[in-house]
């Protein structure tokens, strides 16, 4: 099956044209997503037509194993049964709209920061799906931002400067800094990882910013220089001529790239409209091809 892609961003971003991804099965074309994702980091599908097995399934045929521990998980059961298939939404098991202060509400307006899913994860995540289920009537926008680029556009000496440095990515962290805190019980199954700060792609030697939210320090400074050194480069990343903002339709999917992007959802009134979208996560894992159509 032939795909083609429109860019949408000036550096980053593709629009790709009609396909029913649920019927994708081939390697060919699932390979050719893969080199789409290479070059623009984001790829957006309108029209998708998922179950929530459908989603898990391509998410595999696509890129292998699934991400799983989520923050979400540690707090209450997840209401499709399965902790692989992210529950993005402001309504609870019920169907109902979370109370302003529910803690599942609480947890998920962090994601209005900008992060990269699973960094406090090891392996990291690599690719996210999301999926629009059930759009409000008013616009809530998910931003992303292109850290390939926004790395190319430092100095030389800021480059040699964090060349071999690591961060601590801890999703506890980055919840306290908003307010939200986990139990002790919760805190334990989120122990947070260690990532290089700078992710290089052996498929197109590129480089990217591996920062965001969930980056709590940097393992080689001393805490406050860490912290400012990060604060500098999320401030870097994520100026306006590295951002895209995607106003959601119904049916469509969004995969982005983790290692090579930020993200972060947009505000709206949440406790009056419901919004209610799922994400799948893969591993940064060695990814077994194909070896023949399903």
């Amino acid at each position: 099956m032939t795909i083609t892609i429109t860019q949408r961003h000036a550096s980053f971003v593709g629009e790709v044209s009609a396909i029913d991804l649920s019927a994708v099965h081939d390697e060919s074309t699932l390979q050719a997503i893969r080199d789409g994702m290479s070059k623009y980091a984001v790829l957006i599908f309108r029209n998708q037509r998922f179950s929530n097995e459908g989603q898990l399934e391509f998410a595999q045929r696509l890129d292998g194993e699934l991400h799983a521990k989520t923050s979400s998980a540690a707090l209450t059961k997840n209401r499709y049964g399965n902790e692989a298939l992210t529950d993005i939404s402001n309504v609870g098991a019920d169907g109902d709209i979370l109370v302003a202060n529910d803690r599942r509400r609480m947890n998920g307006i962090s994601n209005r920061i900008w992060h990269t899913d699973a960094s406090f994860e090891d392996p990291s995540g690599r690719y996210s799906l999301l999926f629009a289920r059930n759009l409000p009537p008013v616009r809530a926008d998910t931003q992303f931002a292109d850290t390939r680029t926004a790395y190319d556009d430092l100095d030389e000496e800021i480059k040699a400067r964090i060349e071999n440095l690591h961060a601590h990515h801890s999703i506890v962290y980055s919840r306290h800094t908003m307010g939200f805190d986990f139990s002790e019980e919760e805190s334990a199954k989120l122990p947070g990882a260690t990532h290089r700060l700078v992710r290089h792609f052996a498929e197109n030697d590129r480089k990217a910013l591996y920062v965001a939210s969930h980056a709590s320090r940097i393992v080689e400074w001393p805490i406050p220089e860490g912290r400012l050194l990060l604060k500098d480069l999320i401030e870097h990343a994520t100026r306006e001529k590295y951002i895209f903002s995607h106003e959601w339709m119904p049916g469509d999917l969004v995969i982005w790239d983790n290692r090579a992007s930020l993200h972060r959802a947009r505000p709206f009134d949440d406790v009056k409209y419901k919004r209610e979208l799922t994400r799948v996560t893969t591993l940064d894992l060695p990814r077994r091809t194909m070896q023949k159509a399903a």
